[in-house]
């Protein structure tokens, strides 16, 4: 194992902070895998998971299992870890700025277009090659970070954007299990969705706001868009896990997901062994686009009516508010049907404040489908 730290720019006078990457197998190996946990910085299961897959890669090196480079940041935030306000961690966006800090990661393919004209080939592995040293080289050659936090998304993007696999770990606040990819990667990552017993993956190719993910497998679209007349294939799969709500961080259930996903990096030809068998039950997914965002109508007490996993249907009961003053119930049905897979973990109704997510086939949003 090779620890590499970066100290990041911009720190306050007399403070400094450390991203660090744990290296293991060959930094030269023909695969590699990405795998970063709690961007969001308040979400921990992922940093808990991540922490399994440390151990268990050290034992794995050690055996000589691993074939592949496997890159690891069990702590991808240590600028949200730090901000807590009255004993309340605010690990989501950055106190200085309001920015969110899984949004705005450079567009790969905006800065590499240009290197690319005339380079490429009728030659798919020759180009995958090309266009991933053009983006090592556009990154290096970025002005200066001009805060902290500028500084950290180029770091992760830097050991991110070479590698064919892409793992942000992440949660929700009250939520089952799934994942965020692109449509067109949904072959490649179902096999992981299957291994980990995904509730639910949700689809889009571009859902706005540049998050991590899209911003390694996004750019892999794009150019092959522009540059149609040679052979471009979509290298680099990236996904998002919700490893289910905030405080599931049970020891347990951490180490089945940390084996879940070092059987799917076997599967990607990173790991060598014997691993189980996965579920050839087809895993649930569906358009981002139909997923229902439910708010409350006014103030007030929430009680929810549904419990994590129920499928619902169109217009049935999925909350209610309460007003103890006005003596005003009311109850908050779904637009669609599907899988209710998220909950908000207040239980008082604020102004613009979703409180439940159903996910479903029916399209009901359009533009930017993720919210800050």
């Amino acid at each position: 194992m090779q620890r590499i730290d970066h100290p990041l720019p911009w720190g306050s006078l007399g403070t400094k902070r450390t991203l660090s990457v744990f290296r293991f197998g060959d930094a030269a190996a023909p695969r590699k895998a990405y795998i970063q946990a709690s961007l969001h910085a308040d979400e921990l299961p992922g940093m808990r998971v991540a922490w399994a897959l440390k151990k268990r890669l050290q034992v794995l090196e050690a055996a000589g299992q691993i074939s592949g480079c496997i890159e690891l940041v069990p702590v991808a935030n240590p600028i949200g870890l730090a901000q807590a306000v009255y004993a309340q961690q605010q690990g989501r966006f950055e106190l200085g700025s309001g920015s969110n800090f899984n949004r705005d990661f450079a567009d790969l393919a905006a800065l590499v277009a240009e290197r690319l004209e005339g380079q490429l080939s009728d030659e798919a592995a020759a180009n995958v090659a090309l266009i991933r040293q053009a983006m090592r080289d556009a990154l290096a050659t970025l002005p200066p970070a001009g805060s902290e936090l500028e500084g950290l998304r180029r770091l992760l993007l830097s050991h991110a954007c070479d590698a064919d696999v892409v793992l942000d770990l992440h949660c929700d606040f009250e939520s089952i299990l799934l994942l965020y990819t692109l449509p067109q990667l949904w072959p490649q990552i179902e096999p992981l969705a299957q291994r980990l017993g995904a509730g639910m993956t949700l689809l889009a190719e571009d859902s706005g706001g540049f998050s991590f993910d899209e911003a390694c497998s996004l750019p892999w679209a794009r150019l092959a868009a522009r540059f149609a007349e040679q052979p471009i294939p979509l290298a680099c799969a990236a996904a998002t896990l919700e490893l289910r709500g905030m405080l599931d961080t049970d020891a347990e259930q951490a180490a089945a997901d940390a084996e879940a996903i070092l059987a799917y990096l076997a599967e990607q030809g990173l790991l060598t062994g014997q691993w189980p068998a996965r579920a050839q039950d087809a895993a649930p997914a569906c358009p981002f686009a139909g997923a229902d965002y439910l708010l409350a109508p006014h103030a007030g007490v929430v009680s929810f009516l549904k419990p994590l996993g129920a499928w619902v249907k169109q217009g049935e009961a999925v909350f209610e508010v309460v007003d103890p003053i006005t003596d005003r119930v009311s109850v908050v049905t779904s637009r669609t049907d599907g899988v209710l897979y998220a909950r908000e973990r207040l239980r008082y109704a604020l102004p613009g404040l979703w409180l439940a997510k159903v996910a479903g086939e029916k399209t009901l949003r359009h533009g930017r489908l993720l919210s800050d």
